[in-house]
């Protein structure tokens, strides 16, 4: 394998672009994964903005193009909102910003420069009392999503949707934990079977899987390999099976009184994100984790996998600490951790080959739309 290894910038939301460049260089990375979220958004968790994507034109997509070139870095844009469900309004604003992004992808030379543009789909948990809800879900996604990724297609840019579930997008008082539709392989297939486009695939993130149970080795021996385009690199160490035996591993914990659950002797959910008996962790940071990394490259290797590997540093002992440094050590252990896995050893070590330079920007403008323009 020669993949190169990116930066998901969704850990520094504080920094400009320039000093994100400056800590991708500084952890030996090879580009970005630049997180572009609405910043009149309704999302607390996830705040990085990377790139104004207001007045965004050719002018500037050269701009940006030349600032990687000259780093020898290569990049991808993404917000990761619903966009098929909660408050109206928001929906509406989710959807058109996706369309922005797509733009501003085609701007910077789209597939050509490998610049796709990743997103979720949402959950729409108004149906949730009726039968039937999630065959909703995925009708509503096939109505919103049919002419964004037709739109993605006539301008030469790939979507990718991520595989989380957004369990802690749903206050802890309620039992549905599914808040994103692409978080199964199930669920993908049925997508990709009702919008039958090669201009969306998937951002593959092992991690989600490791703690739904789900062996991510039989997820890409089940998956169309062409479909991920980019791969996360974030695991997850299970924890004990004390609360696994109490709770289960399906449902996840559910939010009780205090006074019950001091009466029982358990504990319950007591936040959003306190649903599952898992730690997130950077792969080689602190500790073994739950999943085998030797063996997922390898197979990616077999199947041909070139795509970039995108460290998102949610890791308890790094990112989570809220520790600039240790956010930092967790980035170059994850790298020096995955080296042997996915890189040729050479006479200087395990190095990366290189990368050819971006593809200048081309000088027309392409015309923002909006979803009452596609639909």
């Amino acid at each position: 394998m020669n993949n190169p290894v990116w930066m998901m910038s969704s850990a520094y939301p504080d920094m400009n672009l320039h000093q994100l460049i400056d800590a991708a260089s500084d952890a030996g990375l090879q580009g970005l994964e630049l997180c572009v979220f609405r910043r009149d958004g309704d999302r607390s968790d996830h705040v990085a903005t990377h790139l104004e994507y207001e007045d965004f034109g050719p002018a500037e997509a050269q701009r940006i193009i030349d600032l990687f070139n000259g780093r020898n870095m290569r990049f991808s844009i993404g917000s990761y909102d619903n966009l098929i469900g909660g408050d109206p309004a928001q929906r509406e604003k989710n959807q058109n910003h996706l369309l922005k992004l797509i733009r501003i992808a085609a701007l910077l030379g789209g597939n050509a420069n490998g610049v796709k543009v990743g997103t979720f789909v949402g959950y729409n948990h108004e149906w949730d009392s009726q039968e039937g809800s999630y065959q909703r879900n995925l009708e509503e996604y096939r109505r919103v999503f049919t002419p964004i990724i037709r739109y993605a297609e006539d301008l030469g840019v790939t979507v990718l949707y991520e595989n989380c579930p957004m369990e802690g997008w749903r206050s802890a008082g309620y039992a549905n934990t599914m808040n994103n539709l692409p978080c199964t392989l199930a669920s993908r297939k049925l997508m990709y079977a009702m919008i039958p486009s090669d201009a969306h695939g998937e951002i593959y993130d092992p991690s989600h899987d490791v703690w739904q149970y789900a062996d991510p080795l039989s997820v890409l021996e089940l998956s169309d390999i062409k479909r991920i385009h980019a791969v996360h690199l974030k695991t997850t160490r299970m924890k004990s099976a004390a609360e696994t035996s109490l709770w289960g591993g399906v449902y996840g914990k559910q939010q009780i009184s205090e006074e019950l659950a001091a009466a029982a002797g358990i504990s319950g959910a007591v936040h959003e994100w306190d649903r599952y008996s898992y730690e997130p962790m950077v792969p080689g940071f602190g500790g073994s984790d739950s999943m085998d990394w030797r063996a997922f490259t390898c197979r990616l290797s077999e199947l041909g996998f070139s795509g970039p590997m995108s460290i998102e540093n949610e890791g308890a002992n790094s990112k989570g600490t809220g520790n600039a440094g240790a956010t930092q050590q967790g980035f170059k252990a994850c790298l020096q951790f995955m080296m042997p896995m996915i890189w040729p050893l050479t006479d200087s070590g395990y190095s990366f080959p290189g990368q050819p330079e971006l593809h200048p920007a081309g000088s027309s403008d392409i015309r923002a739309v909006s979803m009452k323009d596609l639909i």
